[in-house]
Order: C-alpha cells, then sequence, then structure tokens
C-alpha cells in the first residue's frame, strides 16, 4: 500500500555515505573529519530531476502528437545555517585545504539520503537516495539582519524511491522492508 502520510521538514533528515572510489575516500575523510554524516541546520533542500522531455508537433496540429524523453538530468540545492568548511571541502576537497595542494586531486563522490519519518509510525519511511553526487557550486553572504546561511547545488547520476511501509505486517515498530514496484 502507498505511504499517505503528510511530513514537514521538521521529519526529514539529511544524510551522506561515501563512495567506494578514489572519489569517495576523500569525502568519507571529509565526512568523518566534520563528523557530518548526518547534517545538521539545513534549511530549503530541494531536488530536481529533468527528463528534457521534447514534443513532437506535426503540420495541422496545435497539440504535440508524441513526446520523447531526453536526457536525464538530477540536480538540487542545499541550504545550510551552520558555516564550518565542511560542505566546502565536500565542493573541493584537497582543493580547500589551507596549505597549497598540488593539482590534480579528485572531486569528492558521495551519497545523500533524504528521508521522511514520522516518530509517531517509524515503520513508516520515505527516502530519497541519490548516488554519484558532486556539488557544483559553493556560496554564502553575510546579511545585516538575517541568518548566515551557505547555499550548495549538486548534480546526481542516479535517484531511487526507497518507501517502507510497516504499517501492515508484524515489523513491530522496526524499519519496514522497501516498497516494490512491479512493473509489468
Amino acid at each position: 500500500m502507498a505511504l499517505t502520510e503528510v511530513f514537514t521538514g521538521a521529519h526529514g533528515t539529511l544524510t551522506l555515505a561515501s563512495e567506494d572510489t578514489p572519489e569517495g575516500a576523500d569525502a568519507k575523510a571529509i565526512v568523518d573529519t566534520f563528523a557530518i554524516q548526518t547534517v545538521g541546520r539545513l534549511s530549503d533542500v530541494k531536488v530536481r530531476v529533468d527528463t528534457a522531455l521534447k514534443e513532437f508537433y506535426e503540420v495541422g496540429r496545435r497539440h504535440p502528437v508524441s513526446l520523447s524523453p531526453g536526457d536525464i538530468a538530477i540536480s538540487g540545492t542545499v541550504g545550510r545555517a551552520y558555516v564550518n568548511g565542511a560542505l566546502l571541502f565536500l565542493l573541493l576537497g584537497r582543493g580547500a585545504t589551507p596549505t597549497a595542494t598540488p593539482e590534480p586531486y579528485v572531486q569528492p563522490t558521495f551519497s545523500i539520503t533524504l528521508r521522511l519519518s514520522d516518530p509517531a509510525r517509524p515503520a513508516n519511511s520515505l527516502s530519497l537516495e541519490l548516488g554519484g553526487v558532486k556539488f557544483s557550486n559553493w556560496s554564502w553572504s553575510l546579511p545585516e539582519d538575517e541568518f548566515v546561511m551557505e547555499n550548495l547545488c549538486f548534480k546526481a547520476l542516479t535517484v531511487r524511491v526507497v518507501d517502507r511501509d510497516g504499517s501492515g505486517g508484524d515489523a513491530g515498530g522496526g524499519e519496514a522492508p522497501p516498497t516494490n514496484v512491479a512493473f509489468a
């Protein structure tokens, strides 16, 4: 059964995980050093998937007669109210160290899991798992009367939906297996 709960940002968490690559090893070093496996002080997390859908119009018709999928692009943004350099390190890797690091060096790659879970129903959760993530830019501003925020944009290679519905079984408050979709 599909989950029908309504969530707010208060129900969400963003966790980082490293990947088994040289870029993932640099990301792991940064995540471990700054202890940011679960990233706090977040605001305005957005994920976007574009398929570059193309319409085909033929002469004599106003509506398209065909829709063709194009390239898939996965991107998003993250805002964080705690500036400690961890996310800048995840963007630049060894390029953000206090001493000059000779090039070339890798850009860290990691995975992001965005999870929504209601504490009243811990067996149910909605998760987006983004793989092959790299930050594409970082910025921050120093407003006169607002919170200082760092803002990052990222791109990802893959996205997966991992919904878990533990309402009807013997989950017993533990985590339910992911919901599978049976494609014909």
